[in-house]
């Protein structure tokens, strides 16, 4: 095992790279960053941990990917194992990519990216900005992005708490679910796997969705009707396809 601590009196831009294992992140107060590199003995020596300006890389050092290289669309890893702990300011940016890694993280972030081609995210806490994810055999879990969200998704469900900006989604195998979205324009699209989202209470709908083999519902009335337009409040614009699968629209708590 080895440790690094680095003093951080601002919010770092934290980027792993890192083939397999496990990643998990924290934001806390103080000003120190720490990161832990668990694995074996040639693994840790390969992992190089450094602190460029406010840029807190964590990545394999050699020349050439060590193990079995992995190669799936962008990404190009040795196969491996190492468990990553890293503790950084509230309010940092994360970037994470691997080959085959869950990556797990809790606290309060300005954005995210995380690329996986195996393994699932879970975030808790808060992004305050927008996040984009990208992800093969792998579930997706975030609490709260206050931004735009975009996820491309194969062979694994999405579920996202609240989202305060647009969203672009699309989706292979797996069930897609927003349980609340105030405003902005909603893209989905979805081959074999439901999409719910949940509209939240003030907003005016418009939807235009269709589905190849599933059914279609809404429980929120479309805001263009001036009946049940609500005079004062935000528009959300649902624009979704989905192919053997249910589209659902529905009033969030």
């Amino acid at each position: 095992m080895a440790e690094h601590r680095f003093t951080t009196v601002e919010p770092v831009e934290l980027d792993v790279q890192i083939p397999v294992g496990d990643i998990r992140v924290e934001t806390v107060d103080g000003t120190e960053s720490v990161v832990t590199v668990t694995g074996s003995e040639k693994l840790v020596e390969q992992t190089e941990v450094t602190l460029d300006g406010n840029k807190l890389r964590i990545g394999h050092k050699g020349k050439k990917p060590f193990g079995i290289t992995i190669s799936i669309g962008e990404f190009s890893f040795g196969s491996g194992g190492l468990q990553i702990a890293a503790r950084i300011p509230h309010y940092s940016q994360a970037s994470l990519s691997t080959a085959a890694a869950d990556m797990k993280l809790k606290g309060r972030y300005r954005s995210l990216e995380a690329k996986s081609a195996s393994g699932d995210l879970t975030v808790t806490g808060e992004i305050e900005g927008d996040a984009t994810v990208k992800t093969v055999s792998g579930d997706v879990r975030v609490d709260q992005v206050g931004g735009e969200l975009k996820v491309q998704s194969v062979s694994g469900d999405v579920a996202v708490a609240f989202v305060g900006g647009s969203i672009e989604t699309r989706s292979v195998s797996g069930d897609v679910r927003f349980d609340r979205v105030r405003e902005g324009t909603v893209t989905v699209q979805s081959v074999s796997g439901d999409i719910d989202v949940g509209v939240a209470a003030g907003t005016n709908l418009d939807v235009d969705a269709g589905s190849v083999s599933g059914d279609l519902s809404s429980e929120v009335p479309l805001g263009s009707d001036p009946a049940v337009a609500v005079a004062s409040g935000p528009i959300l614009v649902v624009r979704g396809k989905t192919v053997s699968g249910d589209f659902r629209v529905f009033r969030a708590s």
